[in-house]
């Protein structure tokens, strides 16, 4: 139909996935949009087929009746260069008993010629029809002038991205003296939290358990979740915006457009995101997927938590007549897969059950608050004149001095070394550097990344 394609042109955003396939939106998808100096916010659900049966389409119907009830009007796509179907027709007749205002966007209408095609859609019974083409832009001005006439005056405005820092944030970019001390970490006012992890190990789930709803459509299919679906959430004054990505498998895994894309998606999210929680099956066990989706949080400098989801499968309801798991010995199998992940906590939830849920948010705001921690430098070099560097097991040629050191920025933590040879920092010597930072000053969860700058020769002064 282009509902998708309307979303993105409307919300000026690449936010719903569009393809050839169809079905390929499944949960609602949320976006702002603006038209003459105001601003709502729109909905996009997946296609309706109200007397479907089957899982996926009537959780598609299910999710799509809540956006109906919070709407202020509702509009209605059909593809114009189509026949009406029946499914047309009794989802018309659902919309019409609802009593709001409705309008009917005739897509596909890219030429003069096909308008009066456009006509045979009266039949709905829908008094304000619409024909549009949302991949060109065609009739999108009229659209709108139309929807925004019935909303209310106090209509949605949306958050400002662009505000000023707060008082905490001011501190970090004011704290250039060098004696200045380790300024205590807060959070910030809302955490972007992106839920990641393999097909099917419980991500919809969390999200829906951390939201107290039913946002996210559960199934046992893996990779039910296409759309990042995200839901902000207060909990004791701070503000959590969770993101719920589809699932990632490797390249050769995927073969649906609508599936490379999800995957495509769910990476740029993670890179938006302030926290990660990479969701892990326990009773799957740690994978080589698992490390590899690690990876890309990793190495996007996001901060992390480990959510060992189904924990209950493998202890208090385990059927299979094995013993329950031991925490300790899955935690150290964990840890050896995962040996870059060693600055990470782990939390061990059931997400269908509503098990330790808490300690997933306290665990997020901790880390959180971790990466936006600063230390000065006066502290950061008498740290430095503290650590016996004879200790790191660094080849001789490759060792070098370090002056003194500061750091650079926040989330990530990043430490500029000033040196006194000009060589690249060495696997095991910037290992032994980060281990000796995070026993000194924490930083959990969030990756540690460090910069050379070499002094000059005195030739060259």
């Amino acid at each position: 139909m282009g509902k998708s394609t309307l979303f993105n042109r409307l919300t000026h955003s690449r936010r719903s996935i569009v393809g050839d396939e169809p079905g390929i939106t499944r949960d609602r998808i949320y976006g702002i949009v603006e038209w003459a100096g105001r601003h709502a916010r729109l909905v996009d659900t997946g296609g309706v087929l109200p007397s479907e049966q089957e899982f996926i389409p009537a959780e598609i119907f299910r999710q799509a009746r809540v956006a109906f009830e919070e709407a202020a009007a509702i509009i209605m796509v059909v593809d114009g260069r189509t026949e009406l179907a029946a499914p047309d027709m009794e989802l018309a007749r659902l919309l019409l008993r609802l009593g709001k205002p409705l309008f009917l966007a005739v897509n596909k209408m890219d030429a003069e010629s096909l308008l009066a095609q456009a006509e045979n859609f009266r039949r709905l019974g829908f008094k304000e029809m619409l024909p549009i083409s949302a991949e060109h832009g065609l009739g999108i001005g009229d659209l709108l002038e139309a929807v925004f006439a019935v909303l209310p005056v106090d209509d949605f405005e949306p958050a400002d991205e662009e505000d000023e820092p707060s008082a905490n944030e001011q501190a970090w970019n004011d704290n250039s003296d060098e004696d200045a001390p380790e300024i205590p970490a807060r959070a910030p006012d809302e955490v972007r939290v992106a839920i990641i992890g393999r097909p099917n190990v419980g991500k919809s789930t969390l999200l829906n358990a951390l939201t107290g709803t039913s946002r996210a459509i559960v199934s046992p299919i893996a990779g039910t979740t296409r759309d990042a679906v995200d839901e902000l959430v207060e909990r004791d004054g701070q503000k959590f915006r969770f993101i719920d990505t589809a699932g990632i498998r490797r390249k050769g895994k995927t073969h649906e457009m609508a599936e490379k894309l999800s995957v495509l998606m769910a990476r740029k999210h993670l890179e938006a995101a302030d926290v990660s929680l990479l969701v892990i099956d326990a009773s799957a066990g740690v994978l080589a997927a698992d490390a590899t989706i690690g990876g890309y949080a990793h190495e996007s400098g996001r901060s992390m938590v480990i959510v060992v989801n189904k924990w209950d499968l493998v202890t208090t309801r385990r059927t299979d007549g094995k013993p329950a798991a031991d925490r300790k010995v899955f935690e150290e199998q964990l840890r050896y897969a995962l040996k870059f992940l060693s600055y990470v906590p782990i939390v061990y939830v059931s997400a269908a059950e509503g098990q330790n849920i808490g300690q997933v948010f306290a665990s997020v705001v901790r880390v959180a608050a971790e990466r936006q921690k600063r230390v000065g430098t006066g502290q950061m070099n008498r740290f430095i004149e503290r650590v016996d560097f004879e200790r790191a097991p660094v080849p001789m040629s490759r060792r070098m001095r370090i002056l003194y050191m500061t750091q650079a920025g926040v989330a990530p933590p990043t430490f500029v070394l000033f040196t006194d040879r000009d060589v690249k920092l060495h696997f095991s010597y910037e290992r032994f550097l980060e281990n000796q930072i995070r026993e000194a000053f924490g930083f959990e969860g969030s990756p540690i990344r460090f910069k050379i700058r070499a002094r000059k020769p005195r030739s060259q002064r």
